[in-house]
């Protein structure tokens, strides 16, 4: 049996479906089934309350004061913050009817048939919106997929990329300089932000097949930097330019997508510590080696922020892959006690020698934090 109740192993047993997944001979889980073997483990602890949000965090000199949108108040010696990103919504994108950011994609019942459908993003959400109005029937009359990327690029994969994606890199990438993790971040784009090669090929075959039909009914964009989108007559024009190009090009849709990922903000229950909290240069909260926010509270409480570490830990911080350690992370430092084994045991050296790596067991040095306290005296 799975050591866990909450294994992903035990969700398929107790959903009858463990032979039929280990049939199918998957590499991994679609995201719909992921999606609700995480809620299954959510709606299934009896900690979790749903339908309440907090409200403010505050600090009364000794505990955070946590206030509930029922009025209900919590007072807490510490708080882990994991509320996500925000969408982002660039500027040339105008609030109205006519516009829908990707994240409220599955949200939209609007009628598509016979409408003009425009998606502004190169990434696997783009993708997938532009897969999903693909296979629409009735279909819309033309979908228009503009991107700044240069082409579609696909995410890179492989077991030297997944290498990116644990622990003992995460410990070498915060021995690196600032100017370093930089250009590493830049370098290491398409190992988390492509389009994975299964939406890319079904996509592909979707529009090969239209080819084979002779229909033209879209149109691809990439290498385009939108501009601005104004409103004209009973759709929205959209101009763009190709890099290098100061002549725009224009466009019409009836629906526009903002598959324009998300962005870093203070979450709006935290403005009440607005002020005593460090931030980092996207706009995320500045943490230490164990998600420890970097502020001026009594460090008997600390503050842990997930989902703001993508300078200060690496490309792996927003992904899933490494939660659980994340989690024991932050638990081992709440503790002051050893309760999970973060680390290889024992002095296994590492696969790969990265820059900065520490000798086993070395201390790792909190060059963040350092770094934070220059640049906020």
């Amino acid at each position: 049996l799975p050591t866990s109740r909450w294994s992903f192993l035990n969700y398929l047993v107790a959903h009858g479906r463990f032979f039929d997944f280990m049939a199918a001979r998957r590499a991994s889980a679609s995201r719909a089934e992921f999606a609700d073997y995480m809620s299954w483990v959510a709606h299934g602890l009896a900690s979790t309350e749903f339908g309440d949000p907090v409200e403010t965090i505050r600090h009364d000199g000794r505990d955070f004061v946590l206030q509930a949108a029922s009025g209900q108040r919590w007072l807490s010696r510490a708080v882990s913050v994991g509320v996500g990103l925000q969408p982002n919504i660039p500027d040339f994108a105008q609030p109205g009817p006519d516009f829908l950011h990707a994240a409220h994609w599955l949200d939209q019942r609007a009628p598509l048939a016979g409408r003009r459908v425009a998606v502004i993003g190169g990434g696997q959400s783009g993708a997938e919106i532009v897969l999903d109005l693909l296979g629409r029937d009735p279909a819309p009359a033309q979908i228009i997929w503009i991107s700044r990327r240069s082409g579609y690029w696909t995410l890179q994969e492989g077991a030297f990329i997944d290498q990116f994606f644990t622990p003992e890199y995460v410990t070498a990438w915060r021995q690196q300089s600032a100017p370093a993790r930089a250009a590493v971040l830049a370098e290491q784009k398409y190992a988390s932000d492509g389009i994975t090669p299964a939406t890319a090929d079904a996509i592909y075959d979707a529009l090969y097949q239209r080819r084979r039909q002779g229909r033209e009914d879209v149109l691809l964009r990439p290498g385009r930097e939108v501009l601005a989108i104004r409103r004209s007559r009973n759709a929205q024009r959209i101009e763009a330019r190709v890099t290098g190009n100061e002549l725009p090009e224009h466009c019409e849709a009836d629906l526009v997508v903002l598959a324009t990922g998300y962005r870093q903000a203070l979450p709006d229950c935290l403005q009440p510590l607005a002020g005593r909290l460090q931030k980092q240069p996207d706009g995320g909260l500045a943490l230490d080696a164990h998600y420890r926010v970097l502020w001026d509270g009594p460090p008997e409480t600390p503050l842990y922020a997930m989902n703001h570490g993508r300078n200060s830990h690496g490309i792996a911080d927003p992904q899933i892959s490494l939660a659980a350690w994340r989690s024991a992370v932050i638990l081992n430092d709440l503790s002051g006690q050893k309760l999970f084994q973060i680390q290889p045991s024992g002095q296994v050296a590492p696969m790969v020698d990265w820059p900065g790596q520490t000798a086993p067991g070395a201390p790792e040095r909190d060059i963040i934090a350092t770094a934070m306290a220059v640049a906020h005296p």
